[in-house]
């Protein structure tokens, strides 16, 4: 009986998390810059290697030298999901279930209403890539679950946002359940590993939608990272991470076989595992505090460009290169495109997502209060 009771005692007073290395505080700048980079290698992947209809040629002859590492950009979206992972357990971190969906919210929305309506408007006006979505479809597009409604997208990049509020969706049942702990991400990365193992074997679509077989490991290595950059590194994170370098890059050669038939040439294997690698050694470099020194004043807002900047640059960057490819040398069009596709992020960043996503807050913010006061009942 006294054994029993001492038992008990000891899994009370075991804590639920071991004390923090470090008290978290600011924003990570080497995380902006990292941002930047997945951005810069998407847009570079779409207006140098990818055979859209935009380019009279085809990416080998038009860019003979630099389609070749540009071929690579679609592993941009991988370094995103490891951020993502990354950024949102922080921010997460101490904040309820309410707090979080109003985080996300007033995150992905105000910038991607105006990029949809932007993207339908112009390919409407000049369909460089075949006709774009009816209006029944970009209306479903605003909701940003066109995906799951089979709805034409009203921009190709828009698939990963799917992916995105999946991740999101799954780690607010987490959140909702008793709150962030080290024990529970630990837990909630083992056990979404594993479950992500078997449902690529299953191939259950339903199975697939949940638990993304594809994608998932980056999600989660990325949520380790942060654990390290929190508690500090330990035998079982780094095995979490190992873990999901090595199922990750098993279903990144998936996409890139994928990736081949959209750039028209093979692609050596050995620098997308190259590429995973170095971004995993990036994200653990902060994650180990090895990257606090870099605090450039310009990598903040840098970050706050690149969802902007992924949202507008493929199909309104594709009929601007299709309206001056034959005026402007290529080689000037492309950088040129670039900068003019950042300078109308920022634009739309400081006049329209800050001012709308303050106007969202409020408003959900003042709904949360209202639905955590206790009303009569009617």
């Amino acid at each position: 009986m006294t054994s029993s009771v001492t038992v008990q005692q000891r899994q009370k007073e075991r804590p639920a998390s071991p004390p923090p290395r470090i008290a978290p505080k600011g924003r990570l700048a080497a995380l902006d810059g990292l941002r930047l980079l997945a951005a810069l290698m998407v847009v570079l992947y779409h207006y140098i290697a990818f055979n859209s209809a935009a380019w009279s040629k085809p990416a080998t002859e038009r860019f003979p030298v630099a389609y070749v590492p540009a071929s690579y950009g679609w592993l941009g979206v991988q370094l995103f999901f490891l951020i993502s992972g990354f950024v949102i357990c922080m921010s997460a971190w101490g904040r309820d279930i309410g707090d979080f969906a109003v985080s996300r919210v007033t995150r992905l929305y105000p910038a991607y209403w105006f990029a949809v309506l932007a993207a339908t408007v112009v390919v409407s006006i000049w369909p460089v890539n075949g006709v774009g979505p009816s209006l029944s479809d970009v209306a479903v597009n605003l909701t940003m679950f066109h995906e799951p409604m089979k709805a034409a997208p009203a921009d190709g990049v828009y698939w990963t946002l799917w992916v995105e509020i999946r991740f999101y969706l799954l780690f607010a049942l987490l959140i909702a359940w008793k709150g962030l702990t080290y024990r529970r991400v630990v837990g909630f990365c083992v056990v979404w590993a594993m479950a992500a193992a078997v449902a690529a074997g299953l191939d259950v679509d339903a199975l697939d939608a949940v638990l993304m077989p594809n994608d998932c490991w980056f999600f989660i290595a990325g949520m380790a990272f942060y654990l390290m950059y929190r508690y500090g590194p330990n035998m079982l994170l780094w095995g979490i991470v190992a873990a999901t370098f090595l199922a990750g890059q098993h279903f990144a050669f998936n996409t890139h076989h994928n990736v081949q038939k959209y750039v028209g040439h093979k692609l050596p294997l050995w620098p997308t595992v190259m590429l995973l690698a170095l971004f995993y050694a990036a994200i653990a470099a902060v994650a180990l505090g090895k990257t606090s020194r870099i605090n450039w004043r310009w990598l903040p807002t840098a970050g706050a460009l690149t969802y902007p900047l992924y949202l507008l640059h493929e199909r309104i960057g594709w009929t601007v290169i299709k309206e001056f490819e034959n005026d402007i040398s290529r080689y000037v069009l492309v950088p040129a495109l670039v900068v003019l596709m950042m300078v109308a992020s920022w634009l739309l960043h400081r006049y329209l997502e800050r001012p709308l996503a303050r106007v969202l807050k409020r408003g959900m913010t003042k709904a949360l209060a209202d639905m955590r006061t206790p009303r009569e009942r009617v």
